[in-house]
């Protein structure tokens, strides 16, 4: 299948995923990710494989890598906020990592165009983020150790 078959399939992918449906009287629209996300883990395990199909495309048109690392960090904020019962429902209506996704795929893909600013710093905004996350905890302990034990 050429690119271009290929690209057109993902665009009818990401409009059933983000913007199949809309909600009557409004510009409000939704897709299926939300409604496969409502089944819970398998939904959103589900709705992952099925966005990081544009994913696989970047990285066979050889986009930069902080723009794939970029379209999987969208993908990876929409499994674990969606995996979150009934709130992750509600953010996958607002946050559509397959529009942002194929978006970033037809900015890149067109011309393979080096990774912008704002690419660089989305994924070094999400990679210091996780290490807070993950530093949070050692930092309590070490107050709650201090605070125990004074000198």
């Amino acid at each position: 299948m050429d690119t271009r078959r290929r690209l057109e399939s993902l665009r009818q992918l990401q409009h059933l995923l983000d913007n199949a449906f809309r909600v009557p009287g409004t510009n409000l629209r939704f897709g299926w990710d939300p409604v496969i996300g409502a089944v819970p883990w398998v939904g959103d395990v589900l709705a992952a494989l099925m966005s990081c199909a544009i994913v696989v495309q970047a990285h066979h048109m050889r986009l930069p890598r902080a723009v794939q690392a970029r379209m999987l960090l969208n993908t990876a904020i929409d499994v674990v906020v969606g995996s979150v019962p009934v709130v992750g429902d509600v953010a996958d209506v607002f946050w559509k990592s397959n529009a942002k996704n194929f978006a970033l795929l037809e900015r890149h893909g067109a011309e393979v165009r080096p990774a912008t600013v704002g690419d660089r710093l989305f994924v070094a905004g999400i990679v210091l983020a996780v290490l807070a996350l993950a530093l949070a905890p050692l930092v309590m302990m070490y107050l709650a150790f201090r605070l125990l034990w004074p000198r």
